[in-house]
Parts: C-alpha cells; structure tokens; sequence
C-alpha cells in the first residue's frame, strides 16, 4: 500500500476506535445512580423508563437483584437480559474508594458527620 492509500484510512480507523469505547461504557449501579446515568448507561432505557427505576428504588428501597427490575413498569425480562452485562447492584472496591463517579447517594442517606477534635 502506498502512503496515499494509508493517509485515506487513518481517519476511518480513529473513528473506529473512538466508536467502540463509547460503546463499550461502565456498568451503572441501579441502586445509586440518578434517571441521568441510568438512561446513558441503559439500551433502551430512556428518561421516563430511568425514572421509573428511581422512584420505584425510592418506594421500595434498593434492588437485591438485576431480575428485580421487572418490577417496575416498563421494563421487561428482556430489556434487563440485553443489559445484564452493563448493571450492577452493590458497591465495589472503586465505589468504595470513591470511584463511583456521578452517582448519587443512596436515598434517606445521611450526610457524613464531622469528627470533632479533642480539647486539649
């Protein structure tokens, strides 16, 4: 190939490559993330069905499982299979840490208390 054939690909493959990370995101933790991250995150989750998932986890408290999700109206057993791969339930060792970006607290979450020093 000579270098003319190869400067018309270029531009191909970097879209390419900037494609498959975009579609490749993190998981979501459904029982912190807000309508926002949940209809980013979700296919075929859009703001109405993201709400939906919050205010049912805001009546019902937080999801014990993916496969709970049917519960709320709107989402099917094969919505959730198609996105198995991209929910997650519990905290893990980034959440922990603070890796959770974007998420928000668990509702009815209090706010961290300050320690107080002692008197010296």
């Amino acid at each position: 190939m000579s270098f003319k054939s190869w400067k018309n690909w270029v531009p191909t493959l970097v879209a390419t490559l900037f494609i498959g990370q975009a579609v490749h995101a993190e998981p979501v933790n459904i029982n912190t993330a807000d309508a926002t991250a949940l209809a980013k995150a979700l296919n075929g989750i859009g703001p109405a069905k993201a709400k939906a998932i919050v205010s049912y986890r805001e009546k019902n408290g937080l999801f014990k499982s993916v496969d709970q999700l049917a519960m709320v109206e709107g989402i099917t057993q094969k919505l959730i299979d198609k996105n198995r791969a991209d929910i997650k339930l519990g905290a893990d060792k980034g959440a922990e840490k603070g890796g959770d970006k974007g998420a928000a607290p668990a509702p009815g979450a209090a706010p961290a208390a300050k320690t107080a020093k002692p008197a010296s």
